[in-house]
């Protein structure tokens, strides 16, 4: 065993996940190399190390680490590096340099024990002073966290998000429960919380443990869509993950439900089981659904009739019989279904009901799932249109650990007419927040494709209603005309009802080009995305306007590989671009960027179409990173509508946005798509997975792969079912009143 004590040179690798790291350590003027894990390291600080020479067969003699711990550095030299490493944010190169001309040896004890003192420092005023002392001594709290925690294999970036969580209690909360932070952390799952709790001796048979394990069982079916499961499913899974008698989880059940934490229920003759939330939604969006469809609302179908001839004229068209239908019974009664494929005329119907609703002096509300599908609509009806979030007046309270709504059943909605766009987004969470902010009197129109995927998050909400048949439904299967002959509505409508679309049709916009292997394919989006597109006649842009859609996260054609090889070409590395590396991801400015979860704390600032601030960002937005500030340990991105700073710890919640999956492009479209087709799990080769794709295009469609397997998607229009109760309630609802 050895022990030297050195100034970190060079940090020449880092894992973020598992602080597996690589350094360079500067010894009496000697570099020597240490390798091992390191959850809390940078460029510049002073560390004294602990381990065994080894010999690496490629790298040669290094260090390989039993310990570490940090050393205050004792020259001016090492604490002017060490201010400048980037680890204190506020403080980079130019101002540590302007601290320790200032303060010399006595810097560290200035800025920790008189920090009102920096302000005689050119350029730092109060405010400045004290985000320094103040991220000074939360470095020190949190290197020692990070450490404790690296034991347990949690990452650097977890740790810090824990950190945040508990600041320093959060050892003592770990050691007492550390399955409280499934609950409490986002980002912690049962298996992680598992690995500390067992590493610090607790039972296989707590019962802090069964409970955890059966809400993680519960809350990883609600992030697969389901709203419930069935009692032998919830009991397989959880004796898989917990590996303990059927009788200890059963007993544990009966536990969470005394303790309301879980619901009991008896759907289709089958014992079922809820987390609390999803239960009372459904039962909620059940009630308020029928109460108010069966408001008596009497309309002047004349004057209704005239109106909708007004419109005609007005645009120059004739509206189909569905379309007058769809209008009618929007406008006359308390609810109304409207749904449809792409060219059905569902744009046309809601601009003409919002007209006539207008003249009748009612206040319409437009609404969307995401602020995609909110600015597409908007665009085509000249409507102002907000997500439902922004509509329901999102707030976030850390106290509910969640989103909160300022319009709910106490404050409800203004407008007497609320129009929810893309309905086939709207998970059962969300619906019941819209629903509670509409109080009687007022009406709900929902307008959505049926056919396309469901949700991301927990249940199958339109289909469910539509299936009820408890409110009225309008079907729209007439596609009309498409400009130039397009054969993007055409070819839609031709997949859903199991047929192949046209193909290659000279002049048109919707090609196939045959390829017979992953490597081809990968090969051709790539000359597509980087060279022929952009030279088509349109001259699309690569970032703005296409969009590469994969059904896989995973292979050479997966989003992984295929945003790697895109980022290589469309946004290489520059000495003028900043780059922050995460994961196995290095995120550089100027690149396309998704956010993968909703994150209802983030803040945002409005650009030109949205005034002022706001909070919630969330899963599927689609923005362009701007900034990577070191300094400042930041990253901004500008999205559709919005700008928002990512602390670099919450990176984890971007991915890149060259490709990504055909799931995520729900709710928004696209001048271009190109989708790579080939053979892959059955539960990805399905007919709804590339209907939704095709009708994601505005301009152009590219399906780039193989005939054959574009025909079995075709073909497979097995929908794999979801755990929803939505139905079964609206059914009973109905029946309590008969």
């Amino acid at each position: 065993m050895i022990e030297i004590e050195g100034l970190v040179e060079n940090i020449v690798f880092r894992n973020e996940e598992n602080g597996y790291t690589v350094i360079k350590l500067r010894h009496n003027n000697e570099l020597i190399s240490v390798v091992g894990t390191m959850p809390y390291i940078s460029e510049g600080i002073r560390i004294k190390v602990s381990g065994e020479w080894v010999v690496h067969p490629t790298f040669g003699q290094q260090i390989k680490l039993t310990g570490y711990e940090e050393v205050k550095p004792n020259t001016i030299e090492g604490i002017e590096k060490y201010l400048a490493s980037g680890l204190i944010p506020g403080i980079g190169p130019v101002t540590a340099k302007k601290i320790v001309e200032k303060f010399g040896k006595d810097t560290l004890e200035i800025i920790e024990m008189n920090p009102e003192r920096l302000t005689e420092v050119d350029g730092i005023g109060e405010k400045k002073a004290q985000r320094i002392s103040e991220a000074f001594n939360e470095q020190r709290e949190l290197r020692n966290v990070l450490i404790f925690l690296q034991s347990y294999g949690i990452s650097t970036n977890l740790g810090i998000k824990i950190f945040k969580r508990y600041g320093n209690e959060t050892i003592r909360v770990v050691k007492e429960n550390p399955y409280r932070l499934c609950d409490e952390v986002n980002g912690i799952g049962f298996k992680t919380a598992d690995k500390i709790a067992r590493s610090i001796g607790t039972d296989l048979t707590s019962k802090y443990r069964i409970r955890a394990g059966i809400k993680y069982v519960l809350a990883n079916c609600i992030s697969n869509g389901h709203v419930y499961l069935p009692k032998l499913e919830l009991l397989e899974e959880a004796y898989k993950l917990l590996n303990i008698p059927y009788e200890l989880i059963e007993n544990e059940i009966i536990s969470l439900i005394e303790s309301k934490d879980v619901v009991r229920d008896d759907i289709d003759n089958q014992e079922v089981y809820y987390l609390s939330p999803y239960y009372f939604a459904e039962l909620k969006v059940a009630k308020k659904l029928i109460e108010l469809s069966l408001q008596t609302i009497k309309e002047d179908l004349e004057w209704i009739d005239k109106e909708i001839k007004d419109f005609e004229r007005e645009n120059n068209i004739k509206l189909a019989d569905e379309q007058r239908e769809a209008i009618i019974k929007a406008v006359s009664n308390g609810v109304c279904v409207i749904t449809g494929g792409p060219g059905t005329g569902k744009t046309t119907i809601i601009k003409c009901i919002i007209k006539i609703f207008n003249k009748k002096g009612l206040e319409v509300a437009l609404c969307a799932p995401t602020g995609r599908a909110a600015k597409r609509i908007t665009e085509a009806t000249l409507e102002e249109a907000k997500t439902i979030h922004r509509l329901l007046e999102m707030e976030f309270l850390e106290s509910e650990n969640g989103p909160c709504f300022a319009r709910d059943e106490y404050n409800p909605l203004d407008q007497d007419v609320i129009i929810v766009d893309e309905a086939s987004m709207v998970d059962i969470l969300l619906m019941n927040s819209l629903l509670k902010a509409i109080d009687m009197g007022k009406r709900l129109i929902i307008v959505g494709d049926v056919d396309q995927l469901p949700s991301v998050g927990p249940g199958n909400v339109l289909r469910d209603i539509i299936e009820s048949k408890g409110v009225v439904v309008v079907r729209l299967n007439r596609v009309f005309r498409q400009k130039n002959e397009s054969l993007i509505a055409i070819n839609a409508h031709k997949i859903n009802n199991g047929e192949m679309p046209f193909l290659n049709e000279k002049d048109k916009d919707f090609f196939f080009i045959q390829k017979n292997n992953p490597q081809d394919i990968l090969e051709e989006i790539l000359n597509l995305v980087d060279r022929r597109l952009p030279s088509f006649k349109e001259g699309f842009d690569p970032l703005k306007d296409i969009q590469v859609l994969s059904p896989m996260r995973k292979g050479e054609n997966g989003v992984l590989n295929l945003n790697k090889e895109l980022q290589r070409i469309l946004n290489p590395p520059s000495s003028k671009k900043a780059e922050k590396e995460v994961r196995d991801m290095i995120f550089r400015e100027g690149d396309k960027v998704m956010q993968t979860k909703n994150n209802y704390s983030l803040q945002w600032e409005g650009d030109f179409s949205i005034d002022g601030q706001g909070v919630g960002v969330f899963n599927g937005d689609i923005g362009f990173i701007e900034k990577i500030d070191d300094e400042e340990q930041k990253v901004t991105v500008a999205f559709d509508d919005k700008r928002v700073v990512y602390d670099f710890s919450n990176l984890d919640e971007l991915d890149l946005a060259y490709a990504i999956t055909i799931h995520k492009s729900q709710g928004s479209e696209f001048p271009v798509i190109v989708v790579p087709v080939s053979f892959g799990p059955p539960m990805l080769m399905t007919r709804n997975l590339i209907y939704t794709a095709v009708t994601r295009a505005k301009k152009l469609v590219v399906l780039v792969g193989m005939k054959q397997a574009l025909s079995f998607m075709i073909s497979n229009d097995k929908t794999f079912n979801r755990f929803s109760g939505l139905k079964n309630r609206i059914i009973d609802v109905i029946s309590s009143i008969k």
